[in-house]
């Protein structure tokens, strides 16, 4: 199946490229165009400028104006649609080196790394080769953050059956083409480090002209006024009324430079963004939608009778005039003569009384929407992916040919896999390299997949909801003075504190308690299990402990025991990683040493 997805991917990456250099040589004749109007309408003025006739030298200017206008904004537009095919290519090549598990050029949040975290350090859901590299298709920072806050904790049933209705809907095949046209709009755009909602937080608190409002009258009056003076200046009059003003004006702008810079700074940080928000915005409020939760977010882009992107468009706009201030000469004019970033200023301020919550809730909206794309493209790239559905059986968890979407090999090895009810314990045990701890993640990062409302690697799949817990990788802390051992107790803790808070909480422990001694570390384990059983929990336990599979007739139906298994034929260690009721009893360390060069003594 992935195969025929990504020729389907291959073959649009084909056509758009096509497609790509078709729009490049219109936009480029169009652009010699521009240099034509350009050339002939100086030309032509110049010829009636130089024969006298300065009227119809006047005309030719304003005509060749305003074709010149005319030409470079079809040129703008024709320069876009070439950009968004280039853009809509690379969306399909990216599509195909995801499906070829090649991630490394994709940004896996590393910021959202958290060793504390109940179970995304464990899960590759963060950071190289990780869950959020196969996810994300977004590009701005909203999108990312939302789509990660999803990944780190689970939703209520509903909301994943919404998402799951959302995510159908947008990745259905007719939907192929708008969806990927909302993806490539942003990458227009450069995404910086000033965030949106570090601009909202700064500028709810700022109120320059409640602090001052003395300066809203000589907005308007004070460039008028200078102006009249500088005009009288070049009719004779005196210029020191002219000199006056642009001092006035001048002591203004250096009294309050500091509040100036701040306004702009923080604003030009963000215009780059607001310009993608409006494209992504007006692709979204064109389109009809089918599932609830997509209507529901579409009619909150118009819930008070203005559409979103028109309102961020003028904040664009805003910023776009505040920025002819990045010339000192040009800023050392508008500002001694126009008043212009208090202009501006004021601009930004009337814009924020109106439209800064709409522009919150449009923000939040499409971050939403952006994730929902994430799942659909996702969805659309594995059509074979189960879509789970969620039981109130506790703990249930039943999937077959379960898999882990990580691992990318042509056949991957799968398994089904049936477990329910509170306080059950898996034990897994199987001999090194043999699939166990794999194992343990694969039902891991599926479950989590399941309850943010995507779809997970198994033929088909059911799960209960309930908090995952992981204890996988524990090591020693310098910094904190911590052994692995240590380290482990600390997240055994954690996960006994979980369970004494009445939720559900689904663990994965792998190796429980290896960094001490056989004798502790059997006791130590056993204990633990006894105590999981009595409370709202139920998982998995991987371990070389044979000695555990006892807990199977202790714990009777509550304590199952499963392995994986390896055979040895010479010196080739072959591994078939299917999951196998009972305990293991093919154990290979000895060989794996000997092939390591370590002589292995036989006991007398």
């Amino acid at each position: 199946m992935s195969e025929s997805r990504e020729k389907l991917y291959l073959g649009r990456a084909t056509g758009f490229a096509e497609q790509e250099k078709k729009a490049a040589s219109t936009s480029s004749a169009v652009s010699w165009l521009r240099v034509g109007v350009f050339v002939a309408g100086v030309a032509l003025a110049y010829h009636f400028f130089n024969t006298g006739n300065n009227t119809a030298g006047a005309f030719a200017i304003l005509g060749f104006y305003a074709l010149f206008v005319l030409v470079m904004r079809w040129h703008s537009n024709l320069d876009f649609r070439f950009q968004q095919l280039r853009l809509l290519r690379l969306v399909n090549e990216q599509e195909v080196e995801r499906l070829q598990g090649n991630l490394k050029n994709f940004d896996g949040a590393k910021e959202f790394i958290d060793d504390h975290h109940p179970y995304t350090s464990d899960l590759d859901i963060f950071g190289q080769n990780s869950l959020f590299q196969l996810l994300n298709r977004s590009v701005t920072s909203i999108g990312k953050y939302k789509l990660a806050s999803w990944l780190r904790k689970a939703a209520s049933p509903q909301e994943v059956q919404q998402r799951q209705e959302a995510a159908a809907e947008l990745a259905a095949p007719e939907q192929l083409d708008w969806l990927q046209e909302l993806l490539a709009l942003p990458m227009h755009y450069k995404h910086g480090t000033e965030s949106a909602a570090g601009f909202i937080h700064w500028f709810k608190d700022k109120a320059f002209y409640k602090q001052h409002a003395w300066l809203k009258p000589l907005l308007f009056i004070l460039p008028l006024l200078t102006l009249a003076a500088i005009a009288a200046w070049f009719y004779g009059m005196s210029g020191w009324v002219a000199v006056a003003f642009l001092l006035v004006q001048f002591m203004l702008a250096y009294r309050f430079r500091v509040e100036r810079d701040e306004y702009y700074e923080k604003s030009i940080g963000i215009y780059e963004a607001m310009r993608s928000y409006n494209k992504q915005l007006q692709h979204i409020e064109q389109h009809q939608f089918a599932s609830a939760k997509l209507q529901q977010l579409h009619q909150q882009l118009t819930s008070d009778g203005s559409k979103s992107s028109v309102s961020i468009n003028k904040l664009a706009n805003i910023i776009d005039f505040f920025s002819w201030r990045l010339s000192t000469l040009m800023a050392f004019f508008l500002n001694t003569v126009l008043m212009w970033d208090f202009v501006w200023m004021y601009r930004l301020e009337n814009w924020k009384e109106q439209r800064l919550q709409q522009l919150e809730q449009s923000l939040a909206v499409l971050a939403e929407i952006e994730t929902l794309a994430s799942i659909a493209a996702f969805q659309h790239a594995h059509p074979h992916f189960a879509v789970p559905q969620l039981s109130q059986t506790p703990f249930l968890y039943q999937a077959s040919a379960l898999a882990h979407p990580l691992i990318f090999s042509v056949k991957p090895v799968a398994n089904d896999f049936e477990m329910q009810g509170i306080g059950h314990t898996i034990v897994i045990t199987g001999s090194n390299m043999s699939g166990k701890t794999t194992f343990l993640r694969t039902v891991g990062i599926n479950m989590v997949l399941a309850l943010m409302g995507a779809p997970a690697c198994a033929k088909s799949m059911a799960v209960a909801p309930a908090q995952v817990y992981t204890a996988m990788r524990t090591a020693d802390n310098l910094a904190e003075n911590t052994s692995s051992f240590y380290a482990e107790l600390k997240r055994l803790r954690v996960l006994l504190e979980l369970t004494e808070q009445g939720q559900p909480v689904f663990y994965l422990l792998d190796e429980i308690l290896k960094g001490t001694n056989s004798r502790d570390r059997h006791l130590g384990a056993m204990s633990l299990i006894r105590q999981l059983h009595k409370r709202n929990a139920s998982g998995l336990i991987s371990t070389h402990d044979l000695e555990l599979g006892a807990m199977e007739q202790e714990l009777q139906g509550s304590v199952e025991n499963y392995s994986f298994n390896s055979d040895i034929i010479g010196n080739q260690i072959n591994f078939d990683y299917q999951l196998t009721p009972g305990l293991c009893r093919s154990f290979n360390a000895s060989k794996l040493m000997q092939l390591m060069g370590i002589e292995i003594e036989e006991e007398a």
